[in-house]
């Protein structure tokens, strides 16, 4: 039987913006109580999260998806694929020896495959562990940033870009997802890492521009070896193709990732922090470069900005600005992920409602203004807007560092002509 016949989804992500047919989400589950003030940073938190907090505004979030499209679990795919002892050994053996605690494999394998995805996932603790605050509690790491399941893999068209983490308290998420995908829905994989170990990618930077496009941030979470690699991998099998890389600062946390302060709304329009746009700030002397892979012959061209960029390959975008028009409030609001949208369809998409400013600005733009609850009640249903934004509360989900793109991986879109 065939996995369409199964109605599994074939992987298959051609822009930022096409209708969403399917998508794969983890609930923050206890992993997220398990950090402390003192492994908060290790976990690459700021600060520590609220669980019931996080779990109410969750709720909203995943509830609107659940109305609007094919939603698959990372849990409860694990869950299924432990029931194979081939995966379930792989999966044990490699995750203790990521851990370095080999010794937990015999009564790992003998767990259900209920428990054993919760312990993946959630850590193990150590056997005989006193309560002692400064001492490591557990020996099969937790996976504190499970929830945002963009960073560790990626649908790059017919693929999934198995993302090298370039931090180790997240490498263990890339082997999960390299099974989920590979073994569950029987997709092909890339590895950057795997053709360089100093290669890095994170699906934070990697944004699907069109069929022959690629924007991708640069900074520390992608290094320009990752992006080496994308552009040999196309040329290899594009007669052409085009790949915009915008250069990050590597400081402060807010700027991790590209899509931290730029994001598609629709064909013709986009999300941007101005001080990236206008190369002040943080973002003085940052480079945009358009690599153009054209018979096999890669040449780099350098642009003002990420949008002259786009449009040197046919792409005129109109931004709507992060906070509106203040450069003090554009700080603060795209500090808690204020240019960080995700498309559910072309101009139909999903942000923190605590960014004031900017759904003011996406409203002046034309986008009705929608709360995430009237969608999940089945009060509203966003088919019937041409252009919307639905808003769901956050106070404790942006604290973990990332918005609704970081929060979604894409599997199926529907192709835009």
């Amino acid at each position: 039987m065939t996995d369409q016949e199964n109605n599994i989804p074939r992987i298959n992500v051609t822009s930022e913006t096409g209708r969403l047919n399917a998508v794969l989400l983890h609930k923050p589950g206890r992993e997220i109580e398990l950090m402390t003030p003192q492994n908060a940073a290790h976990a690459l938190y700021s600060d520590i999260l609220n669980k019931p907090i996080v779990d109410r505004e969750y709720a909203n979030f995943c509830g609107v998806f659940e109305r609007f499209t094919k939603v698959y679990y990372v849990k409860d795919l694990l869950q299924c694929l432990l029931n194979d002892n081939a995966i379930r050994e792989f999966l044990v053996c490699e995750s203790c020896k990521i851990d370095g605690c080999e010794s937990l494999v015999p009564d790992l394998l003998q767990h259900s495959s209920e428990r054993l995805a919760s312990e993946l996932i959630e850590g193990v603790e150590i056997d005989g562990w006193k309560g002692d605050s400064e001492s490591d509690r557990y020996s099969l790491k937790p996976l504190y940033n499970l929830f945002f399941t963009r960073d560790a893999s990626s649908s790059v068209y017919g693929r999934v870009l198995l993302n090298s983490m370039s931090f180790a308290v997240r490498k263990r998420e890339t082997l999960i997802y390299k099974t989920i995908f590979e073994r569950y829905f029987n997709c092909q994989t890339l590895n950057a890492m795997a053709w360089s170990p100093d290669a890095r990618t994170e699906g934070g930077d990697v944004h699907i521009a069109g069929n022959d496009l690629l924007c991708i941030g640069e900074g520390i979470r992608t290094n320009a070896k990752g992006i080496e690699y994308l552009a040999s991998t196309f040329a290899k099998e594009r007669e052409k193709f085009n790949i915009i890389v915008q250069e990050l600062p590597f400081e402060p946390d807010s700027f991790i990732h590209l899509d931290m302060v730029f994001t598609f709304l629709g064909r013709n329009q986009c999300m941007a922090y101005e001080p990236m746009l206008k190369k002040s700030g943080s973002f003085a002397g940052k480079t945009t470069t358009l690599i153009s892979i054209e018979g096999g012959k890669t040449s780099y061209t350098t642009y003002d900005n990420i949008l002259q960029a786009l449009h040197a390959v046919g792409r005129d975008m109109e931004p709507v600005v992060c906070g509106g028009s203040d450069p003090w409030v554009q700080q603060r609001e795209q500090w808690h992920s204020g240019a960080n949208f995700f498309a559910l369809d072309d101009n139909k998409i999903i942000g923190y409602r605590r960014n004031n400013h900017t759904i003011e600005a996406l409203d002046k733009a034309g986008f009705s203004v929608v709360e995430a609850e009237d969608v999940c009640s089945g009060r509203v249903d966003i088919d019937s807007y041409k252009k919307c934004v639905v808003t769901f509360a956050g106070s404790e989900l942006p604290r973990g560092g990332g918005g609704a793109r970081c929060m979604t991986m894409p599997i199926n879109r529907t192709e835009i002509n």
